[in-house]
């Protein structure tokens, strides 16, 4: 079955997050078309699937077809069948639209305002966090995996994940006196000093659990941070990290700019 070779060959080469995604997506399309044919599946079939999954939800029917559509480019590759029958232009996804939560300037600096009950730890390291990423623009798996080590004499050195394998570049931001203080302020706020890791915990470890690419101690940490800010600030409304990046993005004065910022491989993305 075509499902079952894309989970054993091409699935256990994604990384952590994306396996476990692709996992749960084998999972629900092999129960709809494991006993389907290779080549008995049409257009249609990808249709009736996307609208039925579609009205509980649109974004994992997306994800869904991503999985399944990649499947079949592989059975190409693999001799399985001669043609697509999810190209583009034969089949598209359901509109999913984009989260348009704008984060204000005075809500950052409501957020920030939050007085930290400790001289180290959590509320100081999400405000040093808040920091280098609205500076940035890093996704949280790139902030939190920042090393020490990739804090240069020329700037800070990355390698997103995310398009390590398509694009590969590589980013340097360079240092200035505001980038400067946030990267102090986290090291500061460390629980352990010699933690190779910008932004630790109380172990000295990072918060990206290798094996999942979870990281279930950050999220609660700022979930936690976030209910001090509603209950002590003016802010009315939640906010999510990646609404700053977002922000990034939308206070940048061109959309090559911002583009630049969040190191997408599409234009499009960045636009939307």
């Amino acid at each position: 079955q075509l499902l079952e070779r894309y989970a054993l060959e091409v699935v256990p080469t994604k990384a952590p997050r994306t396996q476990a995604g692709n996992t749960v997506a084998i999972k629900r399309l092999s129960a709809v078309f494991g006993e389907m044919r290779i080549r008995d599946f049409k257009p249609i079939h990808a249709y009736q699937y996307r609208d039925k999954r579609g009205k509980k939800a649109p974004t994992g029917a997306n994800r869904e077809m991503e999985v399944l559509s990649h499947a079949f480019t592989k059975a190409i590759e693999w001799g399985l069948r001669e043609d697509h029958p999810m190209i583009e232009g034969k089949f598209r996804k359901l509109p999913t639209p984009p989260r348009t939560r704008y984060v204000e300037d005075w809500e950052i600096i409501e957020t920030l305002s939050v007085v930290p009950r400790r001289k180290r730890g959590s509320l100081r390291t999400i405000r040093a966090y808040i920091k280098i990423k609205l500076l940035t623009g890093l996704r949280r798996g790139d902030l939190l995996r920042l090393r020490t080590t990739d804090l240069k004499e020329d700037g800070i050195h990355v390698q997103p994940r995310k398009t390590a394998k398509t694009t590969g570049k590589r980013l340097i931001f360079e240092w200035t006196s505001e980038l400067r203080q946030a990267v102090e302020d986290a090291k500061t706020a460390r629980p352990v000093d010699i933690s190779p890791f910008l932004f630790c915990t109380r172990r000295g470890d990072g918060y990206v659990d290798k094996d999942t690419g979870e990281a279930h101690g950050w999220n609660s940490m700022w979930q936690r941070f976030m209910d001090r800010v509603m209950a002590e600030t003016k802010v009315k409304e939640r906010f999510t990290e990646h609404d700053l990046r977002a922000k990034c993005a939308s206070d940048a004065g061109s959309l090559a700019h911002a583009q630049q910022l969040l190191a997408h491989a599409d234009s499009a993305t960045t636009q939307r």
